[in-house]
């Protein structure tokens, strides 16, 4: 059942592999024409998946790319001949990506009407582009980022503050590029891959506000933990004395051209084709992920105790940790332990596996964990602590990798969210049947 389960996101994780994805719909730009200014050709690929973005841009425009600016976390395999290469941090933003983001806007202001930029954009972008308002700091916005990270803040609404503190984000990048055209091919991590929320969408018109942005803090309660200089910044944007981001209409994007190659979606699809080839009923779930990483495991485990096996439910999307110690710990791993919760004692064999299409789950040093109907009892016998005492201290990454229920696959390259495979088996056919 574990290798069952893990074989289904495998097929998951190679849907979203950045590279054929880039590369095949870079040919189909090409072939119509949309790559051949009469000026310059440059681009800029920026996220996780910046680099296999890049290798395919290269591969597919050859010497018409005159120049390549890539922005990474990591490096990782070949680096695209002639490309200038700069790391900075994730998820919190570091001196690096402030370097990063001068150095995309330079490249984009340097463009004139008959040049084209192409922009690759992936996950983790926001954090590795970095370009803080007029009047706030880096470490402004690292505090603030970072209670919003442990606050349980979704990803939508942490965007909407980070735009709203930055010169890049919100159209801020389609600006410095006007008049040049623009063609950005996106690998979303976002549900409904929204270019908008995208990397907290640099090339897009954003509808929200300094009131939106403000209104996150409130509801997470810390308009009073948030830098002085960043509570200044909004109250004066909510007052009309800061320009606000690019709002949809703006002229900056008629020559803006987006188009996303990559998603949960088809992800979800993959890992619903691969269950089917190994005969197993699938079921995915409509409603994407949200809420508490425990409780979305709990009622997971709870849903699939409740399905007629053999069967697999498929689920994505991004579910939040209020974080409660200082224990190793992400998201995935809190609902894999939910789900173990609920699977202890299931009426049939029972398998959860929780991915973090990164290949890293918060600060747990692995990309999710994999856990069965049996792993409460074996952690018993093996001496560990009650699971809940884990998740009181946010340390679940240390319980199931205690467990043996760690699931590693170390840098993917890729971010199209989070996928969740829960596989079921009749009890009297769990040891014949081959998956």
């Amino acid at each position: 059942m574990h290798a069952a389960v893990r074989g289904i996101l495998r097929a998951g994780l190679r849907a979203a592999d950045p590279f054929p994805t880039t590369r095949d719909a870079l040919r189909a730009l090409l072939e119509r024409g949309r790559l051949r200014p009469r000026g310059r050709l440059v681009a800029l690929a920026a996220g996780k998946a910046a680099l296999p973005m890049a290798r395919a841009a290269r591969a597919v425009l050859g010497a018409r790319l005159e120049e390549l600016l890539v922005v990474s976390h990591a490096r990782a395999g070949r680096t695209p001949a002639g490309a200038r290469v700069m790391l900075a941090a994730h998820p919190m933003p570091d001196a690096r990506s402030v370097a990063a983001a001068r150095a995309a806007l330079a490249l984009a202001s340097g463009l004139g009407r008959d040049d084209l930029l192409l922009v690759l954009l992936s996950g983790g972008a926001s954090a590795l582009l970095c370009a803080p308002a007029p009047g706030l700091s880096l470490a402004d916005k690292r505090a603030t980022t970072r209670l919003l990270l442990a606050s349980g803040a979704a990803i939508d609404e942490i965007n909407t503050v980070r735009r709203h503190l930055s010169a890049i984000k919100g159209g801020g990048l389609a600006r410095a590029a006007c008049p040049a055209r623009v063609e950005a091919l996106a690998l979303s991590d976002v549900l409904g891959a929204d270019p908008a929320a995208i990397a907290s969408g640099p090339l897009s018109a954003d509808a929200t506000t300094f009131a939106d942005a403000r209104a996150v803090l409130a509801r997470h309660r810390l308009q009073a933990a948030v830098p002085a200089a960043v509570a200044a910044h909004l109250s004066a944007g909510v007052a009309g004395r800061r320009a606000d981001t690019a709002e949809p209409g703006d002229a900056v994007f008629r020559r803006v051209s987006y188009r996303v190659v990559g998603d949960n979606a088809t992800s979800l699809r993959a890992c619903a084709a691969e269950a089917r080839r190994r005969g197993l009923r699938v079921r995915v779930l409509a409603e994407p992920l949200r809420g508490e990483a425990r409780e979305v495991g709990f009622g997971l485990g709870t849903l699939l105790r409740e399905e007629r096996p053999p069967c697999v439910l498929l689920a994505g999307g991004e579910t939040t940790v209020t974080v409660r110690g200082a224990g190793r710990g992400g998201r995935n791993h809190e609902l894999a332990l939910g789900a173990a919760l609920a699977l202890a004692g299931a009426p049939h064999v029972a398998c959860a596996a929780s991915l973090a299409t990164d290949g890293l789950d918060g600060t747990s040093g692995a990309a999710g964990a994999v856990v069965d109907d049996c792993t409460l009892a074996r952690a018993a016998a093996l001496g560990l602590p009650p699971p809940e005492a884990a998740l009181s201290r946010s340390d679940t990454a240390s319980w199931l990798a205690a467990a043996g229920a760690t699931l590693v696959t170390g840098p993917t390259l890729t971010n199209v969210c989070d996928l969740v495979a829960l596989a079921a088996l009749p009890a009297h056919e769990s040891r014949r049947r081959r998956l």
